[in-house]
């Protein structure tokens, strides 16, 4: 037999599910905190926009690079204990936070695979850096060569140069640049030639990118996610980890100039 609406038993009824109601709402309201590597930040807004649509979670970021010693670094803001539920970054540097327990075991999706390309100030000559010996004339030609102090930057000043026989000309004019993309370096002239992730050029205004590096110097960089130990959303942080990589996903990401992973293998 029902309750009569006013009976205090149909009232205490009541009251319970609307409270667990209220509490589910309040727990879904909680904003996903995310901090990304710059190297994924462009397909990154545009997924995260798209997953607020579809799914009603809001998703807030942050931006940071995988390594250095600037204070947004990724593995700074965890050592640090930011509320942070995930992260998207350089592979490589995700694994060493994963084995030092800052993240959550099983948690890492690999996104996306990027190559480094090079640019100019828009409107400038574009030398021909299609081959190695291309590439060496265009970085012996420049006055200033720019460079991340993120992945792509530690391998071109700890590796490529090197290769290429151009180590100590190339560093006497080299900047390493932290925290800003190389690309607003070489849109304001303060370099003549830069080298980043393709992915992190794309997006900025008055350069113009002359090519990737030559397939005998490339370095691939993988992006990765990643649900941080102790979050306190870890089920809706697996779930947007695993919408990043859904195969669906794939055309977004190959638009911002990354090699998608669809599935995350």
């Amino acid at each position: 037999m029902m309750p009569k609406l006013s009976s205090p038993t149909f009232v205490a009824r009541a009251a319970t599910i609307l409270s667990a109601l209220l509490f589910a709402g309040a727990a879904c309201a909680d904003p996903l905190n995310v901090v990304s590597s710059g190297g994924f930040a462009a397909a990154y807004k545009k997924l995260a926009a798209q997953y607020e649509r579809e799914s009603g979670q809001q998703v807030h970021a942050e931006w940071g690079p995988s390594m250095g010693q600037t204070v947004n670094a990724i593995p700074a803001r965890l050592a640090r204990h930011e509320p942070i539920d995930v992260v998207i970054m350089v592979g490589d540097s995700l694994d060493k936070l994963m084995a030092a327990g800052q993240l959550a075991p099983g948690s890492k999706v690999v996104l996306a695979d990027s190559r480094i390309a090079c640019a100019v100030p828009q409107g400038a000559a574009h030398p021909d850096i299609h081959d190695v010996q291309g590439l060496k004339a265009a970085l012996l030609a420049a006055h200033s060569v720019a460079w991340s102090d993120s992945a792509s930057g530690e391998y071109i000043e700890k590796e490529m140069l090197q290769k290429l026989g151009v180590a100590d000309a190339v560093r006497a004019k080299g900047h390493k640049i932290p925290a800003t993309p190389v690309g607003e370096i070489v849109a304001r002239h303060e370099a003549d030639f830069g080298c980043q992730q393709r992915s992190e050029l794309l997006p900025i205004a008055g350069i113009d990118i002359v090519g990737d590096l030559p397939d005998e110097v490339q370095y691939v960089t993988e992006f990765s996610a990643a649900v941080v130990a102790g979050s306190a959303h870890s089920a809706e942080a697996r779930k947007f980890v695993a919408y990043l990589s859904a195969t669906s996903n794939s055309a977004v990401i190959r638009a911002t100039g990354l090699v998608p992973r669809a599935g995350g293998h």
